[in-house]
């Protein structure tokens, strides 16, 4: 096994004395082909061309001496130190760090960064990270190969976000490029690149939060709000209580896009935009898109609205990992079930209508549960009934997918 390991970040300025001293007394040198090339790298150390870290720190546990890691920016912020202080390794790692590419982007862009989101982009995140741009207003995107820029633009159709794209960063071949989203396509990207992606409703606050990216307190406490705080009265499957358990059968979450499909007020779509996920919320009216876009800002969310009748509407739409059915039946259940999202709620006035709703869900593959929910309002002052709902809330979760 080796003496000793010391990963040493490189953001393109002078190694620091501390790094120069480890990389001195080197036997095993692991790092990406310009890291390799660098002078401070002895003549005589065994050179590992870093592609799969897993592989790279089998050969350093392996080795008897001395074995240094070079990695670009800080290599303890997404970077290689994870992998190699995993116990199956049984390295002792000691870090020299640098600059992170994210800090280093935002430095170039003149930007400060304590509000951002940070994601990884790579064949298995991309639709994720995409999912955190449309959702929030100040996005770092650390992308890959087949996962950079163009991809992101692509994946944004419908939404107009500004990309500041780092190639290179540190490097003789460092740039900055500044353009919208739906540009990004057009060019070729060199890697390694950083990608800032801005847009959206932004809410301005004095002198910064008190926690990095977006601060969880944001907007009014508590979920499922009152009619009263989307503009007075709601449609019948807006009420309060409903909404709070289709909020709570589909759990939404950062990484997730949500469709609301009939939409009407925007309380739901607007709820699901608080939890972090990104919205697509549809509707067939001009005013329920309006007055959805007005909660949207009211309450500082991100969503995308979408006039449409489903649903045709629905075919261009990238793919929900969660929906909510507010409007069309059975018709437009069924066309959701077709794009396979993890989970499905929808309500109905009738039993005749849920067991419609029930029976295609389960055609479908999904597991379905049903349940009555009644609320009644009281007047406190006097303690009698103001107004009273029912509705069947049907949920369907797909067995095979992840929870």
């Amino acid at each position: 096994m080796a003496d000793r390991v010391t990963v040493i970040g490189w953001d393109g300025s002078p190694l620091a004395d501390a790094a120069r001293s480890a990389l001195g007394a080197a036997t095993l040198v692991a790092g990406a082909a310009h890291h390799l090339e660098l002078p401070e790298v002895p003549e005589n150390a065994e050179r590992v061309r870093l592609g799969s870290v897993a592989l790279a720190a089998r050969r350093i546990a392996g080795h008897r001496g001395t074995a240094v890691v070079l990695a670009d920016g800080d290599p303890g912020f997404f970077g290689v130190v994870r992998t190699l202080r995993a116990p199956e390794f049984g390295l002792e790692v000691e870090v020299v760090p640098a600059v992170s590419a994210v800090a280093a982007a935002f430095a170039r862009a003149g930007m400060p960064w304590d509000d951002a989101q940070v994601v990884v982009a790579h064949s298995r995140t991309l639709r994720r990270a995409v999912n955190v741009c449309r959702a929030h207003t100040k996005v770092a995107v650390l992308t890959s190969p087949g996962a950079g820029p163009a991809e992101l633009g692509l994946l944004l159709e419908g939404v107009h976000r500004s990309f500041v794209i780092c190639e290179e960063l540190g490097t003789a071949r460092e740039q900055v490029t500044i353009l919208t989203s739906d540009k990004a396509a057009d060019h070729t990207w060199r890697d390694p690149n950083v990608v800032i992606v801005i847009g959206g409703f932004v809410a301005t606050a004095e002198g910064g939060g008190w926690i990095a990216g977006r601060e969880p307190g944001a907007g009014p406490r508590g979920w499922a709000l009152p009619a009263r705080a989307y503009g007075g009265a709601l449609g019948e499957g807006e009420t309060d209580l409903l909404r709070a358990a289709q909020l709570a059968r589909l759990g939404p979450r950062v990484g997730d896009l949500v469709w609301d499909i009939g939409c009407g007020s925007g309380a739901f779509a607007t709820e699901a935009a608080r939890t972090g996920a990104a919205v697509i919320a549809v509707d067939r009216s001009p005013g329920s898109c309006a007055r959805t876009e007005h909660s949207a800002r009211r309450y500082g969310v991100q969503m995308q609205i979408v006039h449409g009748s489903a649903p045709h509407v629905l075919e261009d739409l990238p793919e929900p990992d969660v929906v909510r059915v507010g409007g069309g039946g059975a018709a437009v259940v069924s066309a959701v079930a077709d794009r396979r999202p993890q989970r499905i709620v929808a309500d109905a006035a009738t039993r005749d209508a849920a067991e419609l709703i029930g029976r295609d869900l389960t055609e479908h593959g999904y597991d379905v549960e049903c349940a009555l929910i009644q609320s009644v309002e009281l007047d406190t002052r006097a303690w009698t009934e103001k107004e009273r709902s029912v509705a069947f809330l049907l949920s369907g979760r797909l067995p095979d997918r992840a929870p």
